[in-house]
């Protein structure tokens, strides 16, 4: 993003922020907004149709999953009966962790995962994830 108070990410050339009015800000943040929804809505769709070629391919007697989703051996997935921010809430609660030991402590509240990068999968989760404060570098604690 350049600087000099431009707005870029929205706006389809760069606009100086001050041109702008509050209603223009709004309008550009709403149609910025819908674009994200409709997105969400095509990747559901795509989603639903990888896991019914998912479900034909296990049909055939083939083992793993196409999107490298890990799996058991019989082309299963876990089914947790939680989040994996829920267990990471959970397991985070009044306590102080790393990455590392919070993988551990999410699995010890039942949490299950094949991921091979399950480690990655749950720093990001502890990142991305406002109910997780980081207190310093590779320390998470729930909010």
């Amino acid at each position: 993003m350049g600087g000099g108070g431009y707005l870029e990410l929205f706006m389809s050339r760069p606009v100086k922020l001050a041109s702008l009015s509050v209603s223009d800000i709004h309008r550009e943040i709403a149609r910025h907004e819908r674009g994200g929804q409709t997105m969400l809505r095509k990747r559901a769709r795509l989603a639903a149709k990888l896991d019914a070629l998912d479900a034909q391919i296990a049909a055939l007697g083939l083992s793993g999953s196409v999107r490298g989703r890990g799996s058991l051996p019989d082309g299963k997935h876990y089914k947790n009966e939680m989040t994996l921010v829920e267990a990471l809430a959970k397991a985070l609660n009044g306590k102080t962790l790393s990455v590392a030991e919070a993988m551990e402590a999410v699995q010890k509240v039942g949490y299950r995962s094949t991921a091979k990068n399950f480690g990655m999968i749950v720093n990001l989760a502890l990142i991305d994830s406002e109910k997780f404060k980081r207190v310093e570098r590779g320390q998470y604690t729930a909010n």
